[in-house]
C-alpha cells in the first residue's frame, strides 16, 4: 500500500508545471534566459507605465450642444429675437455701456502716463503749505523756540546787509536826480523825489530782494537737506507736525520782520543821501529834509510797510515749499535753492506791480506840495 502511494505521488510531481520548466530542453531554457535579459518595455503590452496609462484613459472631448443651440448661436435667433425689439434695445444699450467703460479706462491709462511739470506740483504745495501756516499762525499754533530763532536770522543777522545796501541806493538816486534838477532850478524838490521813490518803490523792492538772496535760499537749502536725509520722516515718526515745527517759524519770521527791515532801510536811505547831498553838491541837509516831509505822508509809509510784508510772505512760503519738496539728493538741493530765489524775485516784481496799480491810482500832488 505504501509503494502505491508513492508512485502516485512521483507521477503527480512529474507532471506538475513547476517539474516540467525543470524539465525542459537546452533550447527552451535560452529562450526564458534571453526573455529575461530583455529591456522591460518590450515586456509591457503598452510600452511604459505612462503609455499604459494614457493608453488606458479615456479621451476627453467637449461636449457638442445640442442642435438648437448651434443654431441658435449661428444665426443670432432666439426667443428675445422676435420680439418687438426688446432684443435689440438691450444690445444698443449694453454696446453703450462698453463704448463708455472703454472711454473712461482709456482716459484713465491717458492720466496715469502724463507728467504734469515739478513746476505745477510745487506752486500747488506753496499754495497749500502757506495757507496751512497762516491757519496756524491765526489759531495761535506757534512754536516760539523756533520763531525767535529765525526771527534772529531773518532780522539782526540781515540787518547790516539791508542798511548797506539801502545807503548806496539812496546815495546813487541823490547823485542823478540832483544833476538833473540843477539845470531845471528844482533843488529844493529833490529831498520829495527822493522820499516818495525810496517809500514807495526802492525800499520795499531792495530789502525783499535781500531777504530772498540771504534768507530764502537759506530756508530753502535748510529744509531741502533736511527732507533728503529724511529728517522730516524722522519728524514724523517722533509725532511732530513739519508745518508746525518747521514752515510756520519762519513765515511768521519773515512777515514780522520784513516790514521793520523796510522801515530802517528807508531812514538809512534819506540819511545817505542828505549826507551826499550836503558834503558834495552844497544843498543844505535842511532843505532835503523838508522837502522831504512835505511830499511824503502816512499813506506812502504804510503802503511801504504793506508791500514789504507780502513779499516777506511770498519769499518765506516759496522757499520753504521748494525746500520741503527737494529731490535728487545734493544735487536737488542745490536746484530747489536757485529756483526758490529765482521764483521769489520774479513774484516780488509782479505783486509790487499789482500793489502800485492798486495803492496809487490817479493823479498825485506830492510834487506840488513840495515845490510850494
Amino acid at each position: 500500500m505504501t509503494a502505491l502511494y508513492l508512485g502516485l505521488a512521483c507521477s503527480a510531481a512529474s507532471t506538475s508545471p513547476r517539474c516540467q520548466q525543470q524539465q525542459q530542453p537546452p533550447a527552451a531554457a535560452a529562450q526564458r534566459w534571453a526573455g529575461l535579459c530583455a529591456p522591460r518595455s518590450s515586456l509591457l503590452p503598452f510600452g511604459t507605465g505612462a503609455q499604459r496609462l494614457s493608453a488606458h484613459r479615456p479621451a476627453l472631448r467637449r461636449p457638442t450642444p445640442p442642435a438648437a443651440a448651434q443654431s441658435i448661436a449661428t444665426t443670432g435667433e432666439g426667443p428675445g429675437a422676435g420680439g418687438s425689439g426688446g432684443g435689440t434695445g438691450g444690445g444698443t444699450s449694453s454696446s453703450a455701456g462698453g463704448g463708455l467703460s472703454a472711454l473712461l479706462r482709456s482716459t484713465y491709462d491717458w492720466l496715469c502716463t502724463v507728467k504734469p511739470p515739478k513746476t505745477l506740483w510745487r506752486t500747488m504745495a506753496a499754495l497749500v503749505l502757506g495757507g496751512e501756516a497762516l491757519v496756524r499762525i491765526l489759531q495761535g499754533k506757534i512754536h516760539w523756540k523756533n520763531t525767535i530763532e529765525q526771527l534772529n536770522m531773518v532780522g539782526p543777522r540781515s540787518l547790516g546787509v539791508c542798511l548797506l545796501t539801502a545807503a548806496f541806493v539812496g546815495m546813487v538816486f541823490t547823485i542823478q536826480f540832483i544833476r538833473e534838477f540843477a539845470k531845471l532850478g528844482l533843488t529844493r524838490s529833490v529831498g520829495g523825489v527822493l522820499a516818495l521813490a525810496l517809500a514807495r518803490e526802492l525800499t520795499p523792492v531792495v530789502t525783499s530782494i535781500i531777504i530772498a538772496g540771504r534768507v530764502g535760499s537759506a530756508f530753502a537749502a535748510e529744509l531741502g537737506t533736511m527732507q533728503v536725509s529724511e529728517q522730516t520722516d524722522s519728524l514724523r515718526v517722533l509725532g511732530s507736525d513739519p508745518v508746525d515745527y518747521l514752515i510756520t517759524p519762519r513765515v511768521l519770521a519773515c512777515m514780522v520782520a520784513g516790514p521793520i527791515l523796510n522801515l530802517l532801510c528807508f531812514c538809512m536811505g534819506m540819511a545817505a543821501s542828505v549826507l551826499l547831498a550836503d558834503a558834495v553838491y552844497d544843498v543844505s541837509c535842511n532843505v532835503i529834509l523838508d522837502s522831504a516831509m512835505r511830499a511824503i505822508s502816512a499813506w506812502d509809509v504804510v503802503t511801504s510797510m504793506i508791500k514789504c510784508w507780502v513779499f516777506g510772505t511770498i519769499i518765506s512760503t516759496v522757499s520753504c515749499s521748494w525746500g520741503y519738496t527737494t529731490t535728487g539728493g545734493a544735487k536737488g538741493v542745490g536746484e530747489s535753492t536757485t529756483s526758490a530765489v529765482v521764483i521769489s524775485l520774479v513774484l516780488i516784481f509782479v505783486f509790487d506791480f499789482a500793489l502800485s496799480f492798486l495803492f496809487f491810482q490817479g493823479q498825485g500832488d506830492a510834487l506840488k506840495q513840495c515845490m510850494a
